[in-house]
This record gives structure tokens, sequence and C-alpha cells, in this order.
């Protein structure tokens, strides 16, 4: 089967056609042929108006809910959020119910993605039950599958447990992903602790709730020597300490989200729980610092957090909402809408080069020769989200109706395509 792409701008500081507008020949596959003006009859033709092309996006921590929760999301409807979204990776976050806690829930996540055009990474937890109390059997599950471990939405508060953790990873080059959420300090917090929580009359968490998590696990880090990714980081303080660990050559990595990069606390003002979040929404300061930390390359990666939720469990009190927005398949778009805020060239690096190195997945380069695993896009186009269009079983996403720049056209990888409407 021969694929076509015409006319696009390379965006891979790995190829040697890296910032060219050319053309793209892919044979069963393959990448065949690099070069302006191919002449030949294609099976499929992907053309267009600043159209742009690199290697397929990896979302670091996405939630599809199954099993035990796939009235909020399946792994199936997941999946297509997230081709729809031009990622062609997703680690999965590991609590459902039961949790993805042993070699068989592996299993089952990875039998149920068997043969997609998306690839999909089981997160195993790091206690049993994601309950904080005692370790999970984190080297079965490395063997069976599991790319890295997590409590995901539950962060280990226990710093004893966490050391022992982060020593067991180590006897086979694990990576340990911790959100940085403060359990205590976050306790009856509903936003943002600052003028805005005091205007809304609403309990807030500090900054500190971050830090402080931070800060132990720094500790803990350069006691273990061990690997760490902190996921969600949302605050300027957060942000700085990791850059002064990576200066002093800890192994840490961190990710941010597409809603912590485009909106504040001032989005609340509203009262709408479709912005509630964990780590919530902080200060237009925080939300700079992050921007600056995704151009410095203190921020290496970008993840979703794609958590979707029932109608039911946002429509209620603030108070009693869940936590969480549905945004895997407009991740880029949101991000994109800012502007020029953030470089392109280091956009795409977080959300494919950098995860692939720090998660162990193989390279997906392009050059001519390689295997082609794709995402298709462009930066200019608008692009309006209806709630009808949405791959996802759930529809709690405060971007619906609004208008966003760019378009994933589509992604190509496992020698399927996939070309959203």
């Amino acid at each position: 089967m021969l694929v076509l792409i015409r006319g696009a701008k390379v965006i891979d500081p790995a190829s040697p056609f890296h910032g060219k507008v050319t053309d793209i020949l892919l044979e069963d596959g393959i990448i065949k042929t690099i070069k302006d003006g191919i002449k030949t009859k294609a099976d499929t033709v992907i053309e267009g108006e600043g159209l742009c092309i690199s290697s397929g996006w990896v979302d670091v921590l996405a939630d599809y809910r199954e099993p035990g929760f796939e009235h909020k999301e399946t792994i199936a409807s997941g999946l297509d959020a997230a081709a729809a979204g031009g990622f062609t990776h997703v680690l999965l976050a590991p609590n459902t119910n039961p949790v993805t806690g042993s070699k068989s829930t592996v299993q089952y996540i990875l039998q149920k993605a068997k043969g997609n055009i998306v690839s999909l990474h089981p997160l195993g937890v790091i206690t049993n039950n994601a309950e904080g109390k005692t370790l999970a059997e984190m080297m079965d599950m490395h063997s069976n599958g599991a790319l890295a471990f997590t409590d995901g939405w539950k962060p280990v508060q226990n710093a004893g447990l966490m050391l022992k953790a982060l020593e067991y990873v180590r006897a086979f080059d694990g990576i340990l992903l911790q959100i940085p959420v403060d359990a205590a300090l976050s306790e009856g917090g509903l936003m943002h602790e600052g003028p805005v929580s005091t205007q809304l009359g609403m309990a807030g968490i500090p900054s500190m709730a971050e830090s402080l998590m931070i800060h132990r696990d720094i500790e803990l880090l350069r006691y273990t020597g061990s690997k760490l990714h902190i996921t969600g980081v949302s605050t300027a303080e957060g942000v700085e300490m990791i850059r002064k660990a990576k200066a002093e050559g800890l192994n840490i990595t961190c990710s941010v989200t597409p809603y912590h990069l485009a909106l504040t606390d001032e989005s609340l003002n509203t009262y709408s729980s479709l912005y509630k979040v964990s780590p919530p929404l902080r200060t237009e300061a925080d939300r700079q610092a992050l921007i600056a930390g995704l151009n410095d390359g203190t921020i290496d990666c970008i993840a979703s957090h794609h958590r979707p939720q029932e109608w039911d469990a946002k429509e209620k009190e603030f108070e009693y909402a869940a936590d969480g927005m549905n945004l895997q398949e407009i991740t880029f778009q949101v991000i994109n809408t800012m502007g020029n805020e953030i470089d392109a060239d280091k956009l795409v690096a977080a959300l494919s080069t950098n995860p692939r190195k720090i998660f162990g997945l193989s390279a997906a380069n392009i050059n001519e020769g390689d295997t082609a695993e794709l995402t298709i896009f462009t930066t200019g186009t608008p692009f309006t989200l209806q709630a009808d269009d949405i791959k996802s079983a759930s529809r709690n996403n405060p971007f619906i109706g609004k208008e966003l720049k760019g378009n994933i056209i589509g992604i190509i990888n496992n020698g399927i395509i996939h070309l959203n409407k």
C-alpha cells in the first residue's frame, strides 16, 4: 500500500529533513522516499495547506477507567480519543477497579488494546490497591509489560514507602511517576489558595502542597540514585526545584498538563466544576513559569491527565464534583492556541522525542527506510470541538464549542492509517 504525504513541514530534529517542506512516500508502513515533487499513483494522498509532520506523539498519563468504571470511559473509546488527538502511544493510569496491580491486569489491558493503531502501555501501581500501605509486585508487572509505576491519582504519601519503592525499581532500571500532591495539606481544598479563592469563598490548596512533595521526593531520589518522573507540575516553585535537581545531575524528569499551560484559577470565577482538577489551576505567574520551563527544557513532556467523568460526577455542587478534564483529543490545540508563547520545536519534543527517551520507547525518526510512526497536523487552522464529534465516552471538557488553533489531520502507526474527518 502506497501513501503519499504532499508538502509537509518535517519537525524532527533527528532527521536531516528537519524544518524542510517536502513530500514523503510510504510503502507498506515504511518510509520509502523523502524528496520534493514525488510523482506516483498512491492509494492514499494526504495534502493540505500548512501541513506538518512529526514522529508519533506520546501521552505520558491518561486514564481510560476500564476495568470497573466503563460508564466513564472504556479502553476502546479512550484509544479512539487518543488517535483523534494525534497520539500513537499512551501511558495508562492504573486507577481502575481492580487497579493495575498484577501481571493478569497488565496482560488484560495489553490484550484489549492489541491490534489498535495506538500503542497502549499499562502503568502498574506502586502500592497494593494504590492504598499507600505496602509495595506491589512491581517486578512481576514489569516482566509482563508494565512500562513504569505510579499510584496515579493517589500519590504515595508515606516517605518510607516511597523510599523503598525507589530502591526497589533500581533492580530493573524502572521509573516511578508521582503527581505532586501532599494529601494532608490539600485536604478539604477545592482550588488554588490565593486572592481568587478568597473572593469566591472556597477553601484553598496552597502551592506548598506541591512544593513540599517535590522537595521530599527529590531528597529521596538523591538518597537512592533512582529514577523519578513528576507529572502534573503546576507551580513556579515546583519548576524551579526540578530545574535545580536536574542541574545537580539527579535522574528526574517532569511533565505538564495542557490545562495548566492554558488556564489559571481565574477560570473558576464561573464556579464551573469543569475547571476542578488536581493539582488545581494556579496563578498567571505559575502559568508563565510553566511555559518558561517548557521552553528552556526543564519540563520534558506533556501529559494530558485525561480523566473522563460521567455527567453526574461533574453536574453537582463544586465541593462534591469529581476532579479532572477530558482533554486528550484536543491536548495539542489547547496548548497551540496560546500562540507564540511556546516554541513549536519544544512542543513537539515534549510530545514525542522526550517521552520516548525517558520511558524507553523506540525512536520514530523521519528518515528513509524507517518504520512510519507519524503524527500529521497543522498549527494555524481554526478548530472547534463539537460535543457530537468527541470520541471519548465522557464530555467533561470546558473547551467544547470554543475556537482553538491547529488541527490533527491523522496518525500512522502499527501499519495502520487513521485520518480525522
